[in-house]
């Protein structure tokens, strides 16, 4: 682990999509922080470990899911299919597959491996699945505000973890999508899908992947912030703000479905220049509490006393 230091930030994006908005002061207590996500061979001590048993190995009960189709109630995950040329940007489903028995061990589905990804972020991992790890090893999940200020690495104000330049004079500071999404990756950083953790530099905190590789759960509820004071109007910053609560932070778009959702930040080997540009540390995203893919995986901090 890594020490984060406290401070004051302005948290926050006015220039890409509404839910970073609006900008805001800051301040967060210092922390330890792992300096990578938590990786398929740590993840695999813990099962061993505890014989935890992740969301996606379990088969859904059809009471929680109203509009579940026939034959849907088996074990599985969302894994990242691309198609094979240009689609509506809007219609998810047409790169995302539910591939049953898809889950940590089986990334690509029941026929996959682990083989040669010991040391790449586990993913297929759903929120209670980190938290259950987190508990484990006597740590905690990082809250957003943590995140994004650990993300930044000290740079104010810049859009991207290590500046203003996204691939500053071609380098590749962090694994994302190359190309035109979902049908063409050109691979320039070296990646199609995860890549090993420390394949980037490091922050000026010393942290790797903070940016990019995979989107990572954080303990806070999904909440709009249209209600926070604007950094203009603020004297000084919300020190270690939280995030609201489960029942408003429900999908509007669902009514019949009440499950919460969580803050996942960071973005991912998905985000690319012509869709989800969300490598960056302002960026964020409501996540199911319930729901693992090939791209989301955790990793904790320790909150000094």
């Amino acid at each position: 682990m890594q020490i984060v230091p406290s401070g004051e930030f302005t948290m926050g994006s006015d220039s890409y999509y509404p839910e970073e908005r609006p900008l805001r002061r800051v301040q967060v207590d210092s922390f330890w922080m792992d300096e990578t996500p938590v990786t398929n061979a740590q993840f695999s001590r813990f099962v061993n470990a505890t014989g935890h048993v992740t969301v996606a190995e379990i088969a859904p009960n059809p009471k929680d899911y109203p509009d579940m189709l026939p034959g849907m109630n088996r074990p599985g995950s969302l894994v990242f299919t691309g198609t094979d040329g240009p689609v509506d940007l809007s219609q998810a489903h047409l790169w995302w597959q539910f591939a049953f028995g898809a889950d940590w061990r089986h990334p690509l589905g029941p026929e996959s491996s682990l083989d040669g990804l010991a040391d790449h972020p586990v993913v297929h991992i759903a929120w209670s699945d980190a938290a259950a790890y987190a508990k484990w090893v006597g740590k905690a999940l990082p809250t957003e505000a943590e995140f994004e200020f650990a993300a930044r690495g000290g740079l104010e104000g810049k859009e991207f973890a290590w500046g203003d330049e996204l691939a500053p004079a071609g380098a590749m500071m962090a694994n994302y999508w190359q190309g035109t999404f979902p049908y063409h990756n050109s691979c320039t950083d070296g990646w199609e899908r995860t890549s090993p953790v420390r394949s980037f530099p490091a922050n000026s905190y010393g942290l790797y992947d903070l940016i990019g590789n995979v989107w990572e759960w954080t303990q806070d509820w999904w909440s709009e912030h249209s209600g926070v004071a604007k950094a203009k109007d603020s004297c000084c910053g919300k020190k270690n703000p939280r995030g609201g609560n489960m029942r408003n932070s429900f999908d509007p778009s669902q009514p019949d479905i009440r499950i919460g959702r969580k803050v996942i930040k960071g973005g991912s080997h998905l985000c690319a220049i012509n869709h989800c540009q969300r490598f960056r540390p302002a960026a964020r995203h409501p996540e199911m509490i319930d729901t693992s893919t090939t791209h989301i995986g955790f990793r904790c901090v320790i909150r000094r006393k």
